[in-house]
C-alpha cells in the first residue's frame, strides 16, 4: 500500500484513523500549543494527548484556532492511569469535553491497566457509554497486555449476548510501546486477528538507538535520519507511530516519511530474535 500523510486506516467503531499521530507527552503545556499548531501546519492531522499529560487544553487550542475543519483532525485523550473506575471515567470525560471545548472526542483510551478487573472494566464501560451518549467516536485502551485484553473481549462478549450486540462497547485501538526493540509479537497478534489498530508509542526509542549498527546503513542507503527508518518500519508493520517532538524542524522530519521504502529484505533485518527492551514503563506485565 502507497502510503502518504493523509493515509488512514478504519477502525472498528467506522470512524478513520490517521496513520501518523503527533505525541504530546510530556510536553510542557505553556508551549504545547504553539508546537501543536506546527504540527498541523505540517500536515500531521492526529493528536494524541492524555489526562495525565496536563496539557488536553492547549492541544485542541491549537485544533480549534487552525483554519482546519474540526472533523478533519483526530483527537485523543486518556484516563489517567492510576484513576480508573466507573465513576473517575466518566468524570474525566466530562472534564475533557469541558477544558478542551471540544464537541466530541475522536479516540478516548484507558491509559493503563492498573487498579484491578473492577475498575479496568468500570471505566471501560464509562466509555461505552460516552460513546452511545454522542462525546466519544471511538474507544480503545493503552499498555494492555493479551491477559488485559483477553478480560476485555470477555466481558464485552458477556455483555452483547445479554443485551444485544454493541453494549459491550467497540475495541478500536491498544497503544503500547512499539519498536525493534519491543516487537510484542502477542499483543501485535492479537489486535490484528480482531482488526484492533495497534498505536506505537516511543517508536523512536527515545533517540537512544540513533547510533545503532542495524539502522546506520539503512539511514545512509535512504539519506535519512535512523527516526525516519525507524519510523517507516512501524508504518510498514500496520502501526500507527506517535512520535514526539518539540523542535520545529524534527516535528517535519518525523513527517517526512513517504519518498522512501524498506524493502521486505530491509524490514526482515529489523527483526531481532527474543529482544524484550522497553524503554518507558511497561504496564502490559502488570497482573492486579
Amino acid at each position: 500500500m502507497a502510503l502518504n500523510i493523509n493515509s488512514s486506516y478504519k477502525l472498528n467503531s467506522g470512524y478513520e484513523i490517521p496513520i501518523l499521530g503527533y505525541g504530546v507527552y510530556q510536553t510542557p503545556a505553556d508551549i504545547t500549543e504553539s508546537v501543536v499548531t506546527h504540527a498541523l501546519q505540517t500536515g500531521y492531522r492526529h493528536i494524541d494527548s492524555a489526562v495525565a499529560y496536563r496539557n488536553e487544553k492547549p492541544s485542541a487550542a491549537a485544533l480549534l484556532k487552525s483554519s482546519l475543519p474540526r472533523s478533519s483532525v483526530f483527537f485523543t485523550t486518556k484516563v489517567p492511569p492510576k484513576d480508573l473506575g466507573y465513576d473517575s471515567a466518566k468524570a474525566h470525560i466530562a472534564e475533557s469535553l469541558s477544558i478542551t471545548g471540544l464537541d466530541y472526542i475522536d479516540l478516548y483510551l484507558l491509559h493503563a491497566p492498573y487498579g484491578g478487573k473492577e475498575a479496568r472494566l468500570g471505566a471501560w464501560k464509562a466509555l461505552v457509554e460516552g460513546v452511545a451518549a454522542g462525546k466519544i467516536r471511538s474507544i480503545g485502551v493503552s499498555n494492555y497486555g493479551v491477559h488485559h485484553l483477553e478480560e476485555l473481549e470477555a466481558w464485552i462478549k458477556e455483555v452483547d449476548g445479554r443485551e444485544g450486540a454493541g453494549k459491550g462497547g467497540v475495541l478500536s485501538v491498544n497503544q503500547v510501546e512499539l519498536h525493534p526493540w519491543l516487537p510484542r509479537d502477542d499483543i501485535v497478534g492479537w489486535c490484528k486477528a480482531r482488526r484492533v489498530v495497534v498505536e506505537a508509542y516511543c517508536p523512536i526509542v527515545r533517540a537512544t538507538k540513533a547510533e545503532d549498527p542495524l539502522l546506520l546503513p539503512l539511514a545512509k542507503k535512504y539519506n535519512k535520519s535512523t527516526s525516519q527508518i525507524l519510523l517507516r518500519w512501524s508504518l510498514q508493520k500496520g502501526f500507527v507511530p506517535l512520535p514526539k517532538s518539540v523542535t520545529p524542524s524534527r516535528i517535519e522530519e518525523n513527517a517526512a516519511l513517504y519518498d522512501f521504502e524498506l524493502s521486505d529484505a530491509e524490514m526482515k533485518s529489523l527483526d531481532i530474535d527474543g529482544v524484550y527492551e522497553p524503554c518507558a514503563w511497561d504496564p502490559t506485565v502488570s497482573s492486579d
